[in-house]
């Protein structure tokens, strides 16, 4: 199997949707061997930044002589960027060999299931990454939950001794629960008897004492990240909002470690970047992108704004999907803003440009406005906007930024 076969059958799982429980994936691993035995683990579930959070701890683990993997989503280019090996993405030959070892497992479990139900796409991918950390021999794998935490698919981590909560906002409400409380209790779902749970330390209250309440049944030791890494810590990644997801990745670190070794800290604080989070990709005008994809994201990127743009022109590129609250989005970005440009991106669920449009004067924005709806063309109006000494900024969605940094002529991946 190739790559383009690997990720071809991956997108053709896409039809099938989503469908939660942890049976197929359990069947799934037996079929594999039980790879997900073979390793450490750290679980790392939240509304916003697990990403970096496991990305950081990855790569403050690595800096201590462990071989790391990392488990992502979602992708911007290609599928292989969601596995990583030592601050690396697998490689085409062995993400494809993953796969299809994958792929002969699930035929497998697909005739043992109940008709019309299969295995599906992240339960494919989530396991052929678990078959290749143990068959690299990774110590341990850093693991971002995809949605919520009770029954999705990484939530199979039986050895995993450290849990991580970055944050909790409202999301995913119709697979979720309706509120902040019911939210947490599905990502708190994961902890594990005897554990470490660590938690960012601007939790919301409500999930802060969902986390006190599940560390108290669990007997698990509750720790809480410091809101920052300091001023000593310089962290290459831009935004307060990644010091505080460092702060995190680093507690969580020691929590599976131990003591750790400052000069390995500050060696992955330094070194450690997120592509598409707060991304600088050209100058003259400088052009960032930010996946920010609801309030709370937008929140943390409006908090790390004033201080980069340093009173320059600011230009946003936006897309937003559907089943986000994009009206509260745009009161979080526009005040920044002095010229918008509303575009979509190439994903069903994007709302058209004319309704972020809409929005914007309702808003009352006294700011530019235009409707550009190809993405491209409109981060290049954003750019012109912007002015050499300007700012622009593509954000509100990750399949636009996607849409940005995937090459011309390629055919999108699934997210």
């Amino acid at each position: 199997m190739t790559l383009d076969e690997a990720e071809r059958l991956l997108l053709s799982l896409e039809l099938f949707g989503m469908r939660f429980g942890l049976d197929r994936m359990r069947r799934l691993l037996t079929a594999l061997g039980s790879p997900q035995e073979r390793f450490g683990a750290i679980h790392v579930v939240g509304t916003n930044g697990k990403s970096s959070t496991v990305r950081m701890a990855a790569a403050i683990l690595r800096r201590h002589g462990l071989r790391t993997g990392a488990y992502l989503s979602p992708h911007m280019v290609s599928f292989t960027e969601r596995v990583r090996v030592d601050d690396a993405d697998v490689s085409a030959a062995d993400f494809a060999a993953a796969v299809q070892r994958a792929a002969k497992a699930a035929e497998k479990v697909d005739r043992t299931l109940e008709p019309g139900d299969r295995v599906t796409q992240f339960e494919l991918l989530t396991a052929a990454a678990f078959d290749h950390f143990a068959r690299a021999g990774v110590d341990v794998a850093v693991v971002e939950a995809g949605l919520g935490g009770r029954y999705d698919a990484t939530n199979v981590l039986d050895r995993s001794t450290v849990q991580a909560l970055t944050n909790v906002g409202l999301e995913h409400t119709r697979w979720l629960g309706p509120t902040v409380a019911d939210i947490a209790g599905e990502k708190l779902a994961v902890v594990r008897d005897g554990a470490t749970l660590v938690i960012g330390a601007d939790l919301a209250p409500d999930a802060r004492r969902l986390a006190e309440e599940a560390a108290r049944e669990h007997h698990a030791t509750l720790v809480v990240a410091p809101p920052d890494t300091g001023p000593a810590l310089e962290v290459v990644a831009r935004g307060a909002f990644q010091r505080r997801n460092f702060a995190l990745a680093a507690e969580a670190a020691r929590a599976f470690l131990g003591d750790l070794d400052a000069d390995a800290v500050r060696e992955a604080a330094a070194s450690t970047l997120v592509p598409g989070r707060f991304e600088l990709v050209d100058h003259h005008p400088e052009t960032v992108l930010d996946g920010a994809h609801n309030p709370g994201g937008l929140a943390a990127l409006a908090e790390a704004l004033p201080e980069f743009v340093a009173g320059r022109r600011l230009v946003a590129c936006l897309a937003v999907l559907d089943d986000k609250d994009a009206a509260e989005m745009l009161r979080i970005l526009l005040p920044l803003c002095d010229a918008l440009v509303a575009t979509r991106a190439e994903n069903p669920r994007a709302l058209s440009p004319a309704t972020i449009g809409s929005l914007v004067q309702q808003l009352d924005f006294d700011g530019e406005l235009e409707v550009v709806g190809e993405p491209r063309a409109a981060l290049q109006r954003a750019r012109a906007l912007a002015g050499e000494g300007g700012v622009a900024l593509a954000t509100g969605s990750i399949y636009l930024i996607a849409d940005l940094l995937r090459p011309v002529g390629r055919a999108r991946s699934s997210l």
